[in-house]
């Protein structure tokens, strides 16, 4: 007895055992905190998120596309037909008939004009209060956003745990790309957040396959019915499918037959040995860390019963608690010939029945969107629909998809190969700069985020444990941004908001790094808290400042949002948003004075009480008071205008989007 007792307390164990007992308390005291706080966290995020969209809401005017939008959202509710806007599916705007329908306008479903003369007949001519219908209209988008956080939080969360999800849901509730585009109803956010949803669901069928591949699909339908822009991610999310049902193929091979997540033992499946002999070792929770040599003394850290039936952590994914076995999960259990999904012998039948089902439900949500509008599928477009020939021609015939759909297709390229002209770094330029996206990305983004999602994207690449999430957090953003690079229209990072929603779940990977046991990475674990703490409020401080101007941000590397204009145009910055900003400055500090100006947006000035007029068509030496000009206008203003503002003195901005000159 007194020789076991000395084996066990070996020289070194008296300090370090209580000092190991001590952190294991620690860890599990914050654990239990952390359990509590983190439902609290995330609805002060999303309450933070959805006060600062519904402000804005509140306050912006119609931008250029809103109009569109609505207008044809009522037509859906009125008229059941798909006449205006083709160029779109019509899911995303069935969204917005949900607050067009309580706002309840009069809409006049025999008017013949274009779609932009429905939006301002709508909004303007029709005794409505524009007002509350563009109020309405957003809600919905500011709901489906603020889901598509709490989507970002779940990816985020099980890759690295609470931590990792915080993280994530914090960099995306300050986003202001998505703060801005989240509160307008436009399709550029519900697009992208479903493509997010996709992938996160896709990235879950790697266990159970058979509910989450189906629902993968319908995210992906619903992305590509909302804007075409989507239908670069159906191939990749196909080719992840195809990976994530291959993978639970094999894992169903391996684990076999049964409940259990391992395959139990001979020895434990016919009970407990009548004659025990050497006792099995102890089961860790580390797999690197090998098991010590059974010694003659008692075992210091005997297994209790809840050790023995504590979840085994997963070897690349410690935040990942291993499978339980349901009742949806009899496929699994059942004889190989009754399976009825994967029952085929070869891992390539596997992957190829995942890709075609996700396919064959995103068709499927595609035609019954089409349906919700109109059950006879008919198609009477307001404007021409230009003839595509070629492989596009032919490629766009070969699609199972509704005629409409076809016919939107050919308006998008026929727009494709209009020369439209673009605004960056100062130049005006015709055509398209297959470097305006990452550029423009650079501007608009946070540093904190660009900062921890690019730490987050090496991570997942270099770490081994977190490889496995690499392909879905990184192939379904970058296709669709080199794709969207290939574009002709540079408008606005509204075409890539698919880039802060993949980075911020990326940046969530980073706590995992914390648990990492390669000793390059333990080096710098003491700081990495700190660090990415100090980076959030950093990107959190940067949000806040740009409040409510979301649309004119820019990071501080180039100069704040008051740099902005100079920088890029268009729904970068000034999307006609300001226009009652405008009204409001006008009446408080320039009351009665001649105005004159150039506005860019889809509002009516006199209807907010601006009598202006264009200073354009009358010679330059008649214009005399007050200039105003969007600062689109002005950054790409030539010939009489840029005369005009040159023979100017500046008086002020409204809305970091119009610029005021005093002649």
């Amino acid at each position: 007895m007194t020789r076991e007792q000395h084996l066990v307390l070996a020289p070194g164990a008296p300090a370090a055992e209580p000092a190991r007992r001590a952190r294991a308390a620690r860890y599990a005291r914050l654990r239990r905190h952390g359990r509590r706080l983190t439902p609290l966290l995330v609805v002060l995020l999303l309450a933070q998120m959805a006060a600062a969209m519904v402000t804005t809401a509140v306050q912006q005017t119609p931008t250029i596309d809103e109009p569109v939008y609505v207008a044809t959202a009522a037509d859906y509710l009125h008229a059941h037909r798909v006449r205006y806007n083709p160029e779109h599916p019509p899911l995303g705007k069935l969204l917005i008939a949900a607050g067009v329908a309580v706002a309840d306008p009069h809409y006049d479903p025999a008017f013949t004009g274009d779609q932009g003369e429905a939006g301002r007949r709508l909004l303007y001519a029709s005794g409505n209060d524009p007002w509350r219908v563009m109020l309405w209209a957003r809600l919905p988008v500011i709901a489906l956003t603020l889901l598509c956080g709490l989507v970002a939080f779940a990816f985020a969360r099980e890759v690295a745990g609470p931590a990792g999800g915080l993280v994530t849901l914090a960099l995306y509730a300050f986003s202001p790309d998505l703060i801005a585009h989240g509160s307008l109803a436009t399709l550029d956010v519900p697009a992208a957040g479903f493509v997010l949803v996709s992938a996160w669901l896709v990235w879950r069928a790697r266990r159970r396959p058979v509910p989450y591949l189906p629902a993968a699909g319908a995210a992906l339908g619903a992305a590509v019915a909302t804007k075409m822009s989507a239908l670069p991610a159906v191939p990749v999310l196909m080719a992840l499918a195809a990976a994530s049902a291959v993978s639970a193929h094999r894992s169903t091979r391996a684990t076999g037959p049964g409940p259990a997540t391992h395959p139990a033992t001979p020895a434990a499946a016919s009970g407990p040995d009548p004659h025990p002999s050497t006792p099995a070792p102890e089961p860790t929770s580390n797999p690197h860390r090998s098991t010590p040599a059974a010694g003659p003394g008692p075992d210091p850290h005997p297994a209790t019963p809840a050790a023995a039936s504590a979840p085994v952590t997963h070897r690349f994914f410690p935040a990942f608690r291993p499978h339980r076995w349901t009742r949806s999960d009899r496929w699994a259990r059942s004889d190989r010939s009754t399976r009825p999904w994967f029952g085929g012998r070869r891992t390539v039948g596997a992957g190829l029945v995942g890709a075609v089902v996700v396919v064959l439900v995103a068709l499927a949500v595609v035609w019954a969107a089409y349906l919700a509008v109109d059950p006879r599928l008919r198609f009477t477009p307001a404007g021409p629909v230009p003839a595509v020939h070629g492989l596009r021609g032919r490629l766009v015939d070969l699609l199972p998809v509704p005629e409409a759909y076809r016919a939107g297709m050919r308006v998008q390229f026929g727009l494709e190969d209009y020369p439209w002209q673009g605004y960056l770094f100062g130049h005006v330029y015709t055509g398209s700069l297959w470097y305006y996206l990452p550029a423009a990305l650079l501007v608009k983004t946070p540093l904190g985020l660009a900062a921890l999602g690019a730490a987050g994207m090496v991570a997942v690449v270099a770490v081994r444990r977190l490889r496995p999430v690499a392909p879905y957090l990184l192939l379904p953003p970058l296709v669709l941004l080199a794709v969207a690079m290939t574009g002709a229209r540079d408008f606005g990072t509204r075409y890539a908001l698919f880039v802060p929603m993949f980075l911020a779940v990326a940046a969530g990977c980073l706590p995992a790094l914390h648990r990492h046991r390669d000793r390059h990475w333990h080096r710098g674990r003491r700081w990495a808290g700190p660090l990415i703490c100090a980076l959030l409020l950093f990107a959190a401080a940067s949000s806040l400042r740009a409040f409510p101007y979301y649309l004119p941000y820019a990071n501080e590397a180039f100069g704040g949002p008051a740099h902005t204009h100079r920088l890029l145009h268009d729904s970068n910055v000034d999307w006609g948003q300001d226009l009652g900003r405008l009204a409001d400055r006008l009446r408080q500090r320039y009351p009665g004075e001649r105005v004159w100006l150039v506005y860019k947006g889809s509002g009516v000035p006199s209807y907010y009480g601006i009598h202006a007029a264009d200073p354009r068509r009358v010679p330059p030496e008649r214009v005399h008071g007050l200039l105003v000009v969007s600062d689109s206008a002005a950054a790409k203003a030539r010939g009489r205008l840029a005369e005009l503002i040159a023979g100017s003195r500046p008086a002020g901005e409204v809305g970091r989007s119009i610029s005021l000159f005093r002649r």
